[in-house]
């Protein structure tokens, strides 16, 4: 049996709950701009990003000439994107670019530039409907100055947070730089949502979506304990929001271990002066677990008020039912599914949207 770290709810909370429990924040799910080949030449990469559009409501995301991935209208357009929120009951989606365009290995120069085309084309994606769509900004982390420029620059239109890689050019996220970065958008109050991307030992992971599978997860669990057990989260302001994407990746389920490792070797316990267990206070993650014993387990490490609805939608791999398995979990009460599905995303993102339905 797992014990839930939230209070019981009081009767005012429950008939509210009851009113409002269809309400649904999405805080995973990407977009790709209509960006075209000539578009992408500014990056200088024969592998550039860019989308090809079939005009029937299906194309594909491309890298220089070769297809990447074959993907469908909701992905980059909005009124196609909000007709399928209405079929999935979605009040509103946190929308972050595709991490293919990242693009962290080109110039700073280049890189900043990229940054703001993607940040302005997110702009015009949510003018359609700026309650419903909301965007995370893009940074290019190959030049925290650049980043911390961009990034505000975002915020001050309209973007409510930034999504970033879980690691930049093979630096972790307890890299003194990226940790400047975190303490930047701590100070400015902007939320960082945290995606895996190109994962480690891609050679053994050929075969069978072994990279999304075991690589995403791992990175993940990476990125998670690169801030803890390098003591960055004694550093940074207790004010920084940051998620975690997938769940938090392997984290849930092996935390006992790193317990039992910090408990045992001084090795570990070097630049972490407390339990790492103890620092989950210090982040969020999204739902995308896909099954209630995981979410139920996970709810047991982080905290229910520490869990926001995430889908990955529109991939093939995200949840096919956005916040299903929360709809569905029993060991639930309805204001805590409430709390998954809406207020926690609410409250992190500084939405503001408690008035809709």
């Amino acid at each position: 049996m797992f014990v839930l770290r939230n209070r019981p709810p009081s009767a005012g909370e429950v008939t509210e709950a009851v009113t409002v429990r269809a309400r649904r924040i999405d805080v995973h799910s990407h977009f790709f701009p209509a960006l075209s080949k000539e578009d992408a030449a500014i990056l200088c990469s024969p592998d550039a990003p860019w989308l090809r559009d079939n005009g029937d409501g299906t194309g594909f995301m491309m890298s220089g000439d070769h297809e990447y991935r074959p993907v469908e209208a909701p992905l980059w357009d909005p009124a196609a994107r909000l007709a399928e929120m209405d079929r999935t009951g979605t009040t509103i989606q946190v929308i972050s670019a595709t991490p293919i365009l990242f693009s962290y290995a080109c110039a700073p120069s280049i890189g900043e530039r990229w940054a703001a085309k993607i940040n302005d084309m997110a702009s015009e994606m949510c003018e359609i409907d700026p309650v419903r769509l909301r965007p995370l900004s893009h940074a290019p982390l190959q030049d925290i100055d650049a980043a911390c420029r961009e990034v505000s620059r975002a915020k001050d239109n309209g973007h409510v947070g930034v999504h970033i890689g879980n690691h930049i050019d093979g630096r972790n996220l307890d890299d003194l730089e990226l940790v400047r970065f975190l303490h930047h958008c701590a100070t400015e109050d902007i939320a960082v949502f945290v995606h895996p991307w190109n994962t480690m030992a891609p050679d053994r992971m050929t075969k069978y979506m072994l990279k999304w599978l075991v690589g995403m997860p791992a990175e993940t669990h990476l990125a998670i304990l690169s801030l803890i057990l390098s003591g960055a989260f004694e550093r940074l302001p207790r004010s920084l929001k940051i998620c975690f994407a997938h769940g938090g990746g392997n984290f849930a389920a092996q935390i006992a271990r790193v317990d039992n490792a910090w408990r045992r070797r001084d090795i570990i316990r070097t630049d972490c002066p407390n339990p790492p267990s103890s620092y989950t206070d210090r982040f969020c993650v999204d739902s995308a677990v896909f099954d209630e014993p995981a979410l139920a387990h996970l709810a047991a490490v982080m905290g229910t008020e520490r869990i926001m609805m995430g889908s990955d939608y529109p991939f093939p791999l995200g949840e096919e039912d956005p916040g299903a398995v929360i709809d569905r979990a029993a060991f639930l009460d309805e204001p805590t599914r409430d709390a998954l599905r809406f207020t926690n995303a609410d409250a992190f993102f500084s939405l503001n949207a408690g008035g809709l339905q």
